[in-house]
């Protein structure tokens, strides 16, 4: 088995907030995340599929592929937008960095199924360079 990853950077704002509780409650529990405007990130998404290498090209996945999918059907969708507003596959959701990833999962594993054997592995996102989540679709 070979892993293949690629590295994608967008910016995004959102906004830690439970509805259901009061606004002093959101601001005990998500502090300035609670922000009633949002606040903004520069994320890092590391997408790795893994694979046996194609016997006539050597590739797991052609990198230009993953590249183009990734862009189209997740960077496309988020860089410059706020996560709560403006991103469909998140609205009504938690725009936690946790539910994030398990939706961007979702839609890139749908993706790849369509084009390659290649299947996902990892999906690291960094929301700042010290705090990052990663998901393996379980």
């Amino acid at each position: 088995m070979v892993y293949i990853s690629r590295k994608e950077h967008f910016n995004a704002a959102h906004r830690l907030f439970n509805p259901a509780w009061s606004d002093e409650k959101n601001k005990e529990v998500f502090g300035p995340c609670a922000n009633v405007n949002g606040h903004g990130h520069n994320f890092e998404l590391i997408v790795t599929v893994k694979g046996e290498p194609n016997p006539d090209t050597g590739f797991v996945i052609d990198l230009k592929v993953l590249a183009e999918l990734v862009k189209e059907h997740i960077i496309d969708r988020v860089d410059h937008k706020n996560l709560n507003l403006d991103v469909d596959f998140m609205r009504g959701k938690m725009a936690s960095c946790e539910i994030f990833i398990v939706e961007i999962w979702k839609i890139l594993d749908r993706a790849l199924a369509r084009i390659t054997e290649a299947r996902l592995h990892r999906i690291r996102l960094y929301e700042t360079p010290k705090n990052y989540v990663d998901y393996y679709g379980e």
